[in-house]
């Protein structure tokens, strides 16, 4: 057990005991009131957060509570990954119904998957109980220079991580109460590009965001900040096998990335180290702010909105 601070009596303690011992290694400097976390000395701290809730982002015979752990700490992550920043740690709050009890150690579980994919360590978090599960993950990391939505000029190239499609299939055939289809790994192990933006942003990246809502949604997210008009050409997005171009460039929930950048990005050699593609798919040019498709007008999509009716 990581525990630097003995915590006192309780059932709220007692848990978070167990939680601790499932973790291990993998959990550092737990029992004072915050977290300490040192930064790299010239760098810039980079924090993000991120919740999901039962009934809002998922159905509970969607995915197995250790599915559910993994998925909810490397959304938060994804964050990090689009600002080419290195993890620090992860703060994890977590709201419990009593349905949910006996599932908590298999949820750190995931939990404890994710920081092992990304390098990282869970620093703290919170514990309640509550009508509803929800996790929320607050991520925390460090960038010399942290690329940023606005850094995309006119004459950028535009370029993808991966391919798109498989997550927003998965979700429309659950949503259709039909089995989870060929995609499903895709669907509840994203991996956070972490280690590929840091690379991007290495080799020229000018801007960067990560796929959550959507490509067309995320690209105008981009286009805006930037106050750029990006032209989209549809027929190279890279599409997942049996999904077409229409619904991965709508599909959310990917956790790929979109960098812009001035010069080429060697693709080859991005292939060779990361066992991805990386695709060129528009550029960014002069003129109102938005996402055009293969000339044929100006996206609107806003992707997911968790206000929508």
């Amino acid at each position: 057990m990581s525990l630097d601070t003995p915590l006192g009596p309780g059932a709220e303690f007692d848990m978070i005991r167990e939680i601790l011992a499932r973790l291990g290694a993998r959990a550092t400097g737990i029992g004072d009131d915050a977290a300490i976390a040192d930064v790299p000395r010239g760098e810039s701290l980079v924090a993000s957060i991120d919740s999901v809730v039962e009934r809002r982002h998922f159905l509970r015979d969607w995915l197995t509570p250790r599915e559910l752990g993994y998925r909810a700490a490397a959304a938060a992550l994804s964050d990090l990954a689009a600002m080419a920043s290195r993890p620090i740690g992860v703060l994890v709050a977590l709201t419990i119904p009593d349905t949910w009890r006996d599932d908590v150690l298999s949820m750190a579980d995931g939990i404890g998957d994710a920081v092992d994919v990304a390098h990282t360590r869970v620093l703290g978090g919170n514990l309640s109980a509550g009508d509803e599960l929800s996790i929320t993950t607050t991520v925390l990391g460090s960038a010399f220079a942290p690329l940023r939505r606005s850094g995309a000029t006119a004459g950028d190239r535009v370029y993808v991580t991966g391919r798109l499609g498989g997550p927003g299939d998965v979700l429309r055939r659950l949503r259709a109460g039909e089995a989870a289809g060929p995609h499903r790994e895709r669907f509840v192990h994203p991996v956070p590009r972490l280690d590929e933006a840091r690379w991007l942003a290495a080799n020229g990246a000018s801007a960067c965001i990560d796929i959550s809502d959507g490509l067309l949604a995320d690209l105008r997210h981009l286009a805006v900040a930037s106050g750029v008009e990006i032209a989209l050409d549809p027929e190279r997005i890279p599409c997942a096998a049996g999904v077409d171009r229409d619904a991965a460039q709508h599909s959310g929930e990917e956790y790929e990335i979109v960098v812009t950048t001035p010069d080429r990005f060697d693709g080859f050699e991005f292939e060779r180290r990361f066992g991805l593609p990386l695709t060129e798919i528009g550029a960014a040019r002069a003129g109102s702010p938005g996402v055009t498709v293969g000339g044929h007008g100006v996206a609107t999509s806003v992707g997911h909105d968790h206000f929508s009716a």
